[in-house]
Order: structure tokens, then sequence, then C-alpha cells
């Protein structure tokens, strides 16, 4: 069983918004080497239109703005108004603001026309909603990407054996669901389910924890 989020969206976004000055130095360095495998095997090319769900900082974003260039347009949606703040301001500091638009939501509900992107990117942002969610947070991935999109998810992921470490971090999260706030799930399954063929995938570890970068291609 995949254990599941008892804060609300309010309660979620309340939390964001007070990290998001500290959230660099919380996890931004244990996140990195994650994040980059990600969108190595993304493949963001000049011109595209891509997505990031849970943009955070921005780091993500600024990078994908760079591959896609001012002939390309990035779009980003993240439930924090605080850290849309901090991304907006690397962004306008960096000089690509310009083709990039962030927006507050949330991805169970994408404000985005259908087929509007070539790619999605998601870096431990799915692991935050609701079980009964993820179905429908990867369906509205499936609407706004375009025929043989992409997706790059970077995720936790539950062993069929949990150990220690992954039993530990559960226990954590449902005993502070505020600070440990997302879990393993079975990202690879998941995806399957919602009708995308998974491509690549790499299986790392962190923390004892179990990570998949995946790149999976809608069907």
């Amino acid at each position: 069983m995949i254990s599941r989020v008892t804060r609300s969206k309010a309660q979620a976004a309340a939390s964001y918004n007070r990290l998001s000055r500290w959230y660099d130095w919380i996890a931004g360095s244990t996140e990195r080497k994650y994040r980059d495998l990600g969108l190595q095997l993304l493949q963001a090319q000049e011109g595209e239109n891509i997505l990031e769900i849970g943009f955070g900082t921005g780091h993500c974003l600024l990078t994908l703005a760079k591959a896609v260039g001012p002939q390309g347009k990035v779009c980003g949606i993240d439930i924090s108004a605080g850290m849309r703040e901090i991304a907006w301001r690397r962004l306008q500091s960096a000089g690509v603001a310009d083709w990039v638009d962030l927006q507050v939501g949330d991805a169970a509900q994408l404000p985005f026309e259908p087929g509007s992107f070539h790619a999605i990117f998601m870096s431990f942002t799915l692991e935050l909603f609701d079980t009964p969610e993820i179905p429908l947070v990867l369906e509205q991935c499936r609407l706004v990407l375009r025929s043989g999109g992409r997706l790059g998810l970077v995720a936790m992921v539950k062993p069929e054996h949990p150990g220690f470490a992954v039993r530990l971090y559960e226990w954590c999260h449902a005993r502070w669901p505020a600070m440990v706030d997302c879990r393993p799930i079975h990202a690879r399954a998941a995806l399957q389910e919602a009708g995308f063929r998974i491509e690549n995938t790499m299986r790392l570890m962190m923390w004892g924890l179990l990570v998949d970068v995946i790149r999976a291609e809608k069907n």
C-alpha cells in the first residue's frame, strides 16, 4: 500500500510559501543530481513548448528555458505563490523570463489547451499528490501533451519489499505530514496505467530510498 497524503492543498501551499526562501538550502543540493538526470533524459529541444509541474524555486525552469530558447516556450505551474516569486526572480536575472510563463495552481486541473506541449517535466512532485489524485494528474498530462509527447518524471518509489529506510520514512510521513510531505509511490506502474509508454528508466538511491528517473511517451 502507498501511504496517503492527509494534508489539504491549502496547507501544502502555506507550507511551501513559508519554505520558499529556504528551500534551496534545505533540499536543493540533495535533489539536484536527480533533477539534472531527469532533464538529460527529457532532452528539451530548441523551439519546443514545455511544461514543468511543481517548479519550486526554478532551477529546472532555467535549464529548460535555455534549452528551448526564445523560439520556444516554457510554462510552469506550482501550488505556492512564494515559490513562484523566487523562481521568477531567478529567470529574470538569467534573462530568459520573456519566454516563460508561471502560474500558481493545481496540476489536477491544468489550465492549458489540449495538445499544448511537446514535453512535461515533474521532479519530486507526483509523490505530493494523494493516491487517488495521481491518475488524475497523469490524465491531465496526457491531455495537454501532443501526440507522441514526452513526460520526464523523477520520483521516490516504493519497492516490492520495503527496507528499514522506507518504513522509517513512511512512519515519519504519517507522523509529521507537514514536514515529510512526499512519500514513495509506484511511479512506473502509475505511468503505464495512465497510458504512457516507458522509454527509459534509471533507478538510483537517495538516503536509502529508491528514486526512479523516467522518460515516458504518450501513446
